[in-house]
């Protein structure tokens, strides 16, 4: 399902939600939408999935204008989207299961066919043996795969994500996302991701629009966005942009090389702010390769972690290593 918003505007008294927002958002793809808080991001998405209606402007979804459609053609064409949300909006009175069924029932499916759609869902995402699980025995992370399938089972042809990433801790979100990159492949999908992080939109999106204060102030996909940011608001995004969790260790250790080293210093306080590494390399002419580093804060101290090797003469590299150690570095050799 391609969909086309034309100058889009919708206000809310004085607050000028969304602003003149024009968009193009390719079928079969994951877009996102990016913005901080108050940006309009949750007032257009509802425009885009017909929960409200513009002021002015013009939503189409493929050749077909949807914005100005009868009330029951709404209805209608609203049960072909589907919605996750942040907080998961299950029924906490329902099983696992009866969540699926409950869009199904509401469109009066065949009982044997909603049996059959639940279990099929419940397979695809994972959780085949939850199905009469109460909603309380649940993970953060099975609840939103819950929605997920929930959000999948009247078939539909455009999946909105709003925030659906953002209650959860960071391996979660990995595999949530994950989960969704390959529904939507196996479906071919229209995913729109709405969300205020830039991993999401890193690890997830073909496409992505960054708005701020109502407006789209930069497009294109995500590749040009992250090579070529243009604003100062996607600068500001960048900026603030962790590395991906797969690479970083339970201590805060950002690895980047899958070769293990043999070397582990830690510097604490003022050490961390003292360029040991760089006296070390020009009295002991030896070199580092560092596979590995991070900063933390443990209460008041600060300290820094650095995985690396240490190569050159014997003798020089046992030399270099006492100096380290005599200006308050520790260093841990990791078992041959």
């Amino acid at each position: 399902m391609h969909i086309t918003l034309k100058n889009l505007v919708r206000n809310y008294e004085s607050v000028h939600a969304v602003q003149d927002v024009s968009l193009s958002i390719p079928e079969n793809r994951i877009f996102g939408i990016i913005g901080l808080s108050g940006a309009g991001k949750s007032t257009l998405v509802r425009l885009i999935s017909l929960l409200e209606k513009p002021d002015s402007g013009e939503v189409w979804y493929n050749d077909q204008r949807v914005d100005n459609l009868p009330e029951k053609e709404i209805i209608q064409r609203r049960r072909h989207i589907g919605m996750i949300f942040q907080n998961f909006n299950l029924f906490s009175s329902r099983t696992a299961g009866q969540n699926i069924a409950y869009p199904m029932e509401i469109c009066k499916y065949p009982k044997d066919q909603i049996r059959a759609r639940v279990r099929e869902l419940l397979e695809l995402v994972g959780l085949s043996d939850r199905e009469n699980a109460p909603i309380s025995t649940l993970s953060g992370g099975q609840k939103q795969r819950i929605a997920i399938a929930r959000a999948l089972a009247c078939k539909p042809d455009i999946l909105f994500c709003d925030e659906a990433t953002s209650a959860l801790d960071p391996k979660t979100t990995q595999s949530i996302l994950a989960l969704i990159k390959d529904i939507q492949r196996k479906m071919n999908l229209t995913v729109v991701m709405i969300t205020h992080q830039m991993e999401v939109v890193r690890d997830a999106c073909d496409y992505v629009a960054v708005l701020s204060e109502g407006k789209v102030v930069e497009q294109g996909t995500v590749k040009d966005l992250f090579a070529h940011p243009q604003t100062k608001v996607t600068k500001e995004f960048m900026s603030h942009l962790t590395t991906n969790t797969a690479n970083v260790r339970d201590d805060g250790v950002v690895i980047w090389s899958d070769v293990p080293a043999r070397y582990t210093l830690r510097f604490l306080n003022d050490r961390v702010e003292t360029p040991v590494i760089s006296d070390i390399i020009r009295e002991f002419d030896v070199v580092f390769n560092i596979s590995g580093a991070g900063i933390q804060k443990v209460g008041d101290t600060k300290m820094g972690t650095m995985v690396c090797d240490i190569s050159g003469p014997e003798d020089a590299v046992k030399a270099a290593l006492e100096a380290i150690k005599e200006r308050g570095v520790t260093v841990e050799e990791a078992q041959a």
